[in-house]
């Protein structure tokens, strides 16, 4: 049932059911599947759209359900001259991390890291582990406290040569943004995925069962927009194996149509880009909004 093909998503055709949120597969009325049919009809009454995204060819289908969309994305991008310290963070970041990185060759390091909400079994992490010891590639693996406290450090196989560098949470920006970074493993979160863009760091993309929308994303980054792949497996051999032909062979492929977005990116938030001009868009609208309550 889970690999049945959904046929009506506009522009994700090969979208399976299984790909879809969990409560979107109970044959009866989730709590939550009404809560989002309640949003959306909500949002449809609205005066518009804000969207942490490029503007897209596949928004008209969106644009017949809304007055107006603003797509103002990356967001983080339109931060970067914001100071570190006032970067909204609520995870202390380890930026030894970016030592580690100087030391190694220029795009050879495959950074790891699964976000801030995702959850895993030890056996998954503990998968990921080794397959990324057993690659021969170097690797940054952010591995949140909470993922970890019912592992032992013996469980974790030291690796030759400080091939692998381990840390509770990282400056993401800054390490995609690293020389050093050749591929980002990813659960395939839009946060994730619009900083890759910006940063032109190919992905693997490894959205959790039952997960949110990152089924979904992981569809537009390897299916529609081809800056990526998916990682459909779970086991250190089939994860090893992917890590080895990604950065072999796929990564190259890849880096090409990953380099286009990123620049479509970078222009769009730049004086004149169409993001920048939707965001002084939404701020006029806003105004004319609170001048029309008074």
């Amino acid at each position: 049932m889970n690999q049945e093909i959904c046929h009506d998503v506009p522009e994700l055709e090969g979208l399976k059911r299984r790909d879809l949120p969990p409560f979107c597969m109970s044959k009866y009325h989730h709590p939550n599947l009404e809560f989002y049919i309640k949003e959306h009809l909500a949002m449809t009454r609205s005066s518009g759209l804000i969207l942490n995204t490029l503007d897209d060819p596949s928004l008209p289908h969106l644009r017949h359900l809304f007055q107006k969309i603003y797509t103002v994305g990356p967001l983080h991008s339109l931060s970067s001259t914001i100071s570190d310290q006032s970067n909204g963070c609520l995870r202390k970041e380890e930026e030894s991390c970016l030592t580690w990185l100087d030391s190694q060759p220029s795009k050879s390091v495959i950074y790891v890291s699964f976000g801030s909400v995702v959850t895993t079994t030890r056996n998954q992490l503990l998968e990921f582990w080794h397959a990324l010891v057993n690659s021969d590639y170097p690797f940054l693996f952010v591995l949140r406290s909470d993922l970890t406290r019912d592992m032992t450090l013996e469980e974790l196989k030291v690796c030759p040569s400080g091939r692998g560098y381990v840390v509770g949470w990282a400056p993401q920006e800054r390490v995609l943004a690293h020389n050093a970074v050749g591929g980002f493993l990813t659960h395939g979160g839009w946060n994730s995925i619009m900083e890759s863009i910006a940063a032109r760091v190919p992905m693997i993309c490894w959205p959790p069962q039952l997960s949110a929308d990152w089924s979904i994303n992981t569809k537009l980054v390897s299916k529609e927009w081809g800056i990526g792949v998916e990682l459909d497996a779970s086991d250190r051999e089939t994860i090893k194996g992917s890590i080895k032909k990604f950065m072999e062979t796929q990564r190259a492929e890849i880096q090409n149509s990953i380099d286009g977005i990123g620049k479509l990116a970078w222009d769009s938030i730049s004086p004149g880009g169409s993001s920048y001009n939707n965001l002084e868009m939404l701020i006029k609208d806003i105004t004319k909004m609170q001048h029309k309550g008074e």
